[in-house]
Order: C-alpha cells, then structure tokens, then sequence
C-alpha cells in the first residue's frame, strides 16, 4: 500500500519545475509542425529525462502533414492489477508564436515531476504517464491529436483506463481579487482569485472526480475547486481529457483555469518567469499522492 512506499519516494522539487520549463519555454521555445524541430527537440527531451529515471520509454507515432509525430509514454506496472490503468496526461506543443511556459510546459513539467515523484512507487494497478502531442489548434477536437489517437488506440486494444488526469496549464497564481472568471453558471460562490486548483470533469465522470478530490486533500492541503458539468461549456472539455470522454472512459482535467485566470495564455507573453514554481510544487506533491492512493483503492 502507499504507506509502505512513502519513505522511497523523493518530493516534489519546484527547482526542477522550473528547470523543465525553462527548457521547453525559453530553450526550445514555440512547438508544433510548423517548427518540427522545435516539436522534436521537446519530444526528446521529454524522453530524455524520463529515461534518466530508469524507465522504458515508449511511443506511439503518425505522421501529420509529412512531419513524424508521437506520443511518449512511460509505465508504472501494477504489482496486483496491472491491466487496470490510472493514466496522467499533458500536451507538450504550443500554439504558434507562444513559448507556452504555463500553456503547456507547465503541465509537461507536472509531468516529468511525476514520473521523478513515483518512480519508487509500486502501485497495485497501473499508472501510465502520456506526453501528447498536437493538442493545440488547428488539431484540437478533430482526429490528429495525440490524445485521439492514444485513445482510441487503447479502446480498440480493450484497455482498462479507470482514470484519465489531463494535466492542462499548472503554473499561473494570484492572490489578487478579481482575477479569476468563470464559464457561465459555474462562478456562483466560489472565490474570485486565482490562487487554487481546478478540477474538472463531465457529467459522466463525476465518481472520478469525487475519489480524486478527495484522494488530493488527503495528500495536500493546497486549495482546489472542483466541479462536474456540461461537456460544452467553455473551457469545460478544452483538453485532452476530450479524446478520453469520446471514448468512453471516465477523465477529468486539472488546471490552473487557463484564459479565466491567466492574462498570458496563448501569447508571445507565456513566459516562464510569470509562473510559481512553489505552488505548482505543492499541486505536483498533492496529484503524486492522489494517483498513489487512487492506485492502492479497491474499491475505484
């Protein structure tokens, strides 16, 4: 069980956050098709590190446009359940023009962290760890994205996903008042700064989401907000936790709430110095501690 395991797992460091993404948003910079070398170096690094940890590293690739595309992913082998899987997932492309510090180097950082965080770990189902590829525009919501063709892949294959975690901007904090919207419906007693964590999901999802939650606050005390709503609200479904809806398995996204919060998001201005690393240290710790629990629960 996950206490068994506590003392050989290392904490969330925010030193190593911030080196990720320094190196993703300033290094390697705008990544996507049109820079395929920017997409590639990111990819490899993604991989590298990964790598570094001890771990087989696998992908999945197609070809978009002539330019090799893949999906990077790594796996924690279940020692009692292992065809049941708990996977974490985050796009590592940007939008052009956008070095994407918070959109989405931050999730890819949450990412490797996790992957740093777990590697002792050894839970009684599987977790897998997913680096997409092609969430941004013009690929969102049609069948190039990485996260379709991961799951439906893993549909057609009978895969047993009993979570899916899409890890979509984990970087932006402000105590200010007034800095956080909303989508319409959704904004009725809850705060209006952006200093907590989002967690959301479909209607569908919404047992995911109530054992997640609860599994975060037993692991953290960082404030989280939550809520289980229509697919077609804005901002509701604009991830790849999409992909995983479509096919029939229960996701949930968790985010810093993007363009509701983030005056930044999608511009030249993304930029890694506008990120808090300590915080998203304290979200990374939290979701270790979330998937190990969720991992160890007969019952999910």
């Amino acid at each position: 069980m996950l206490t068994s395991h506590r003392n050989s797992i290392t904490s969330a460091s925010a030193s190593a956050l911030e080196s990720h993404v320094r190196k993703l948003a300033e290094e390697i910079g705008p990544r996507h098709i049109l820079r395929p070398d920017a997409l590639a170096a990111a990819r490899d690094y993604i991989r590298d590190q990964w790598r570094a940890e001890g771990y087989v590293v696998e992908t999945q690739e197609y070809t978009v446009r002539d330019i090799l595309c893949m999906n990077v992913i790594v796996t924690l082998p279940g020692i009692a359940l292992p065809d049941q899987v708990l996977l974490a997932g985050a796009h590592y492309d940007t939008v052009p023009r956008s070095p994407g510090a918070d959109d989405n180097a931050s999730g890819v950082a949450g990412l490797l962290e996790l992957g740093r965080r777990l590697s002792a770990c050894r839970p009684r189902r599987t977790i897998r760890l997913v680096a997409f590829v092609n969430e941004e525009p013009p690929f969102f919501y049609w069948s190039q994205m990485g996260s379709a063709r991961y799951a439906r892949a893993a549909r057609q294959r009978g895969e047993d996903i009993r979570g899916m975690f899409s890890l979509e901007m984990l970087g932006y904090y402000t105590d200010d008042r007034r800095s956080q919207r909303y989508p319409p419906f959704l904004g009725r007693g809850r705060p209006d700064c952006g200093n907590f964590i989002a967690f959301v999901a479909n209607l569908r999802s919404r047992l995911l989401l109530k054992r997640a939650l609860a599994a975060f606050q037993a692991s953290s005390d960082f404030p989280v907000e939550s809520t289980a709503a229509f697919g077609w609200l804005p901002g509701i479904n604009w991830s790849d936790h999409l992909n995983f809806w479509r096919c029939g398995y229960p996701a949930l996204m968790i985010t810093d709430t993007a363009f509701f919060r983030n005056p930044y998001y999608h511009s030249p201005e993304d930029t890694p110095e506008k990120l808090d690393y300590r915080r998203m240290a304290a979200v990374v710790e939290g979701m270790a501690g979330m998937l190990a629990k969720l991992a160890d629960d007969e019952s999910l």
